[in-house]
């Protein structure tokens, strides 16, 4: 069992019977005279879903979950369920749609380099590479001198996913989206 302040963000921990994973941790330091240092952390719960903060002092215990790690490829949607296939032994796994709502958008038949988070072989989330390449379905027309300036407009992907793109894409134009922020990066 790791102290928290060894406890990194993507640690797989269990607080009161319940995978959480690591999003976020802030080191505050008090400046009263013996005062301990607190780690406040932000977790995903898993696999529900949902948002679970609490707050640590540096040698404070917390449980460690044996997290395995999986490379898998996005294969098909059935109803509410999505499966994943096992890059090495072709293994598949099924994740509800609740576990996965925040990546989506992002995700496209036959997507690779995603990594499975596995305890005791029960898959519980999913991690996205950090970009994607998408196609711009639609797209209003942009200007003819539209590559001199900075404007947007909104661009709209097979996936549903709606986002800010330089006025001079057209559709059809494939454009390299970051799954963190859900911001246009670059053409592909």
């Amino acid at each position: 069992m790791p102290k928290a302040a060894d406890v990194k963000r993507g640690n797989l921990v269990e607080i009161n019977g319940q995978y959480m994973l690591v999003q976020q941790i802030d080191i505050s330091s008090p400046t009263a005279r013996g005062a301990k240092t607190l780690y406040r952390m932000r977790f995903n719960k898993l696999p529900a879903g949902g948002k679970f903060e609490q707050t640590f002092t540096g040698d404070e215990m917390i449980k460690d979950a044996a997290l395995e790690r999986r490379k898998v490829s996005f294969l098909y949607q059935e109803g509410d369920f999505y499966t994943f296939m096992d890059s090495e032994d072709y293994s598949q796994y099924m994740l509800n749609s609740v576990a996965i709502e925040a990546q989506l958008p992002f995700l496209m038949d036959g997507l690779d380099d995603i990594m499975a988070l596995l305890v005791d072989g029960e898959i519980l989330a999913v991690e996205l590479p950090s970009t994607v390449i998408m196609e711009i379905v639609e797209t209003v027309p942009g200007m003819k001198a539209a590559s001199a300036t900075g404007r947007t407009k909104p661009a709209r992907f097979a996936t549903g996913l709606e986002l800010q793109v330089p006025e001079y894409l057209e559709a059809g134009e494939k454009v390299k989206i970051n799954t963190e922020t859900g911001k246009f990066l670059s053409r592909a």
